[in-house]
């Protein structure tokens, strides 16, 4: 069958036809759910039991911007083999794949319905004591067994070439690590900010710091990465979690996936600024946040460690100290990663809804500025950072001269 975009009808009559997944007969509706920024997603269900999958399928171009913005439908092999291989390692936080069709560019898989987007939750206020065990495990073993530490070389390096995915991987290059650090016409930033937006495009330290994390992204091929860990790619209730949409996903290092579930974290943070007006309620958040952040770097780490020790089969990792140094080079990565993403989230193309959720955009403006700073201390200060908490400390330092400049202006 000939690539074309499927209709809702389309996509029922193909799912009919795939054999083991409804009984034959079943009467199957089907509802467009997608509101991401790439692709179409059906929700296919029999309406007498409730069974559902998902089916999703690449768009030939960037659905936020539109046919103007071509892209390769190949991205759908990649995020359909990555679901996988990652499904291989924690089949309890990745859905499972179904059925994969190369020419339509389509995927089948299990619909975590009764899951709701963790970026949805976190704006709610709701709180997942789970969680940072759970993205933990997930990181720490698809990280670990697809590098060279836990994966044989010519396995990994055979991988290294199927994961070639160079058209999402320059809209990464372009809106995490240039765009937004210039005056891009890809920027979408509140107006109010214009000043601070400003201040980054003449900050020649920081610029310089972002080049050299831009070229550890380029140049660093240590691990299968989602690369789109945001959370918005997590589906997650009370006591689970599954990681979502991995089409991004490239080797690449391996602090930016790391550094994109904390950056999500720290943006929400910011963004209770004007998401929770009760000062107590939001000061009470703001730490489950923090301690979340420390949890999720600190849950990483010992699974990962222990990975290491138990089964890394790369001779030299266990030389005494090596997994000391790659521990304390890995922060500092993680934490300059969390600021690009903070920064891009702020100023570049396609923010978040944590922020873009407050209606007052004065509110908003300042909830950015927060941010900002956050993500500039992040990056510029990242050389000094040797454990979790030296990152939740500097959250909690650039928030208190927010709040006390603010109050003297």
């Amino acid at each position: 069958m000939a690539y074309r975009a499927l209709t809702e009808q389309e996509a029922v009559e193909y799912v009919k036809a795939l054999p083991g997944l409804f009984t034959e007969g079943a009467t199957l509706v089907s509802k467009e759910i997608g509101d991401g920024n790439l692709n179409l997603v059906f929700d296919i269900r029999e309406e007498a039991t409730g069974k559902s999958v998902i089916v999703k399928q690449a768009l030939p171009y960037a659905r936020v911007v539109g046919e103007s913005w071509p892209l390769t439908v190949d991205r759908a092999r990649i995020e359909s083999e990555a679901l996988r291989l990652q499904h291989k390692y924690v089949p309890d936080l990745v859905p499972e794949v179904y059925h994969f069709d190369q020419e339509l560019a389509l995927t089948v898989m299990e619909n975590v319905g009764d899951h709701i987007i963790m970026r949805k939750g976190l704006i709610e206020g709701n709180r997942y004591p789970l969680f940072a065990k759970q993205i933990g495990k997930f990181l720490a073993h698809t990280l670990f067994y697809t590098s060279d530490l836990g994966a044989n070389p010519y396995d990994k390096k055979a991988l290294v070439g199927t994961f070639l995915n160079p058209e999402l991987c320059k809209i990464t290059e372009d809106l995490v690590f240039t765009d937004p650090y210039e005056n891009a016409p890809t920027n979408d930033f509140n107006p109010l900010i214009q000043k601070e937006v400003e201040a980054i495009w003449e900050n020649k330290p920081l610029k310089l710091e972002i080049a050299k994390l831009k070229f550890d992204f380029l140049t660093r091929a240590e691990a299968l990465l989602h690369g789109d860990l945001h959370t918005g790619s997590i589906f997650i209730t009370p006591t689970s979690m599954k990681a979502i949409d991995p089409e991004f996903a490239y080797y690449g290092p391996i602090g930016f996936d790391i550094g994109a579930v904390i950056a999500n974290l720290l943006l929400n943070y910011a963004s209770q600024h004007g998401l929770q007006k009760d000062q107590g309620e939001r000061e009470s958040y703001r730490e489950y946040l923090l301690t979340t952040v420390e949890d999720v770097w600190n849950e990483f780490v010992s699974q990962f460690v222990q990975l290491w020790h138990k089964q890394a089969k790369e001779r030299s990792a266990h030389v005494e100290g090596l997994w000391q140094s790659y521990v304390n080079r890995l922060i500092q990565d993680t934490a300059g990663f969390a600021g690009c993403k903070i920064l891009r989230r702020v100023i570049g193309l396609a923010g978040v809804a944590d922020l873009n959720s407050i209606e007052d955009v004065q509110v908003r403006a300042e909830a950015e500025r927060l941010a900002l700073a956050i993500g500039e201390a992040l990056i510029l200060g990242r050389n000094n950072l040797e454990e979790s908490t030296d990152i939740t400390d500097l959250v909690r330092t650039v928030t208190a001269r927010f709040y006390q400049e603010a109050t003297t202006v």
